[in-house]
């Protein structure tokens, strides 16, 4: 999500929020069966590491690990691999790996960067954190033994955990005439500082479990960059070019993993007569173009969020819930008809902090999301997945913005999300 919810980690706390417990009926908008041939990849169990696991690959519209499809059934936790770094607080990740497990969820959406500041994986430029870089090896050795897939994002648009705001700071620093965050996209200098902490990633050897990041399929995606804009040149074409630029590069170091841009999904001028669909008009100018973003040679997955409750002003819950519907379906025909690639909804989240919603309408909404891929899926529409914005273990709700799910305190919403792994592994009928 934008700047709102990425907050300095335990740098402000916040008392828990009151859990609810609010129950509300499953809605009967799920397929009543899916494909014959179509299960889930079932997690297998976390009993030692040298296990052959086959990595995720792309077939056309499809994931497929081998031959058995794979479905996209995830969570965000962006802070896991800074709370690895304390031994205090490294068990939190483990906590989460297994209660994502428990409700049969099978994807990590998480961050792999943190840009100057604190705990920084990236102190300068070219100046890496090797402490950092061991946390980062225990996430993804954790995440390995849990058999749950990753997604690393490896920069992002605003400036929590540095961004490309922190990439200009270094630049102006170094004597660089730089005006805008927007330099970040097309400046050399600037380009180069991120290339070389792509490739430092990319070719680390795990000090856990001894193997290459660009060959461990732990890693389902690497994500170039969360949530890019750039405001300056509503044409597209300076994001356009980077996006092509740093995708090809991702992939010159490793061709097998595949890559998202890590957009929002807002349609911009290659489409004209789809940017009605955007939330507002401003998302129709900010430098971002849904169909043409995607078409870029080395990107494989299209990326898109949702969050009615911040791009939408009212406050009529139907209409929320029928811009969700609107939203997921034309993206979805657009990645199957236009882009021929699996979609991955990478974040949806609804604040029960917001005064018009609560915990009751977030489970309608989640139950929305899942209800409206599982019917396309069911009618031939892309694979991909959902990744749910965003996944807390109990003891860490002082991150917490409105947006965290702590399954322990929500019984109903575990059941949501077992629900949908149950539907999504064996095809179980209604």
């Amino acid at each position: 999500m934008g700047q709102r919810n990425h907050s300095n980690l335990v740098l402000s706390f916040h008392l828990p929020f009151q859990s609810l417990f609010l129950a509300i009926p499953i809605l009967s908008i799920f397929p009543s069966h899916l494909p014959s041939n179509f299960s889930i990849n079932r997690m297998e169990g976390s009993t030692g590491m040298s296990e052959a696991w086959p990595m995720v690959e792309r077939n056309g519209t499809q994931l497929m690990t081998k031959d058995e499809p794979f479905v996209i059934h995830g969570f965000n936790t962006y802070w896991l691999m800074v709370f690895a770094v304390d031994p205090e607080t490294r068990h939190k990740i483990t906590d989460v790996f297994s209660e994502a497990k428990e409700a049969g969820l099978n994807t990590c959406r998480t961050w792999a960067f943190n840009d100057g500041g604190w705990r920084a994986l990236q102190v300068s430029p070219f100046n890496y954190d090797e402490e950092v870089l061991q946390a980062l090896d225990f996430v993804l050795s954790e995440a390995r033994k849990h058999r749950i897939r990753l997604i690393l994002s490896l920069c992002n648009n605003w400036s929590d955990y540095g961004g490309r705001s922190q990439y200009v700071k270094w630049g102006q620093e170094s004597g660089l005439d730089l005006t805008s965050d927007d330099d970040f996209f097309s400046d050399t200098t600037l380009k180069s500082y991120y290339k070389g902490f792509v490739e430092a990633v990319l070719t680390r050897t795990n000090t856990i479990t001894n193997i290459e990041y660009k060959n461990d399929a732990t890693i389902l995606a690497w994500e170039i960059i969360n949530e890019p804009r750039c405001p300056s040149d509503p044409s597209g074409d300076t994001l356009q070019a980077w996006i092509e630029e740093m995708s090809a590069f991702v992939k010159s170091i490793d061709p097998v993993h595949l890559v998202q841009v890590g957009l929002e999904g807002f349609y911009g001028p290659s489409t004209p007569e789809l940017m009605k669909l955007n939330p507002d008009d401003y998302s129709g100018v900010v430098g971002t173009d849904f169909i043409r973003n995607h078409q870029a040679p080395s990107i494989d997955l299209a990326s898109v969020h949702i969050y009615p409750d911040v791009w939408l002003s009212h406050s009529d819950q139907d209409d929320h819930i029928k811009f969700v519907q609107n939203w997921m379906d034309q993206h979805m025909s657009d990645s199957k008809d236009r882009l021929n690639m699996p979609i991955v909804f990478a974040e949806f989240g609804i604040s029960i902090r917001d005064e018009r919603f609560g915990a009751g309408f977030r489970e309608l909404f989640m139950d929305t999301v899942y209800g409206t891929f599982l019917r396309s899926l069911e009618t031939g529409g892309p694979g991909g997945g959902c990744i749910l914005w965003q996944l807390f273990p109990e003891g860490a709700e002082h991150m917490d913005d409105g947006y965290a799910v702590v399954l322990a305190k929500y019984p109903s919403t575990f059941s949501l999300v077992s629900l949908q792994s149950k539907r999504l592994s064996d095809g179980a009928s209604t």
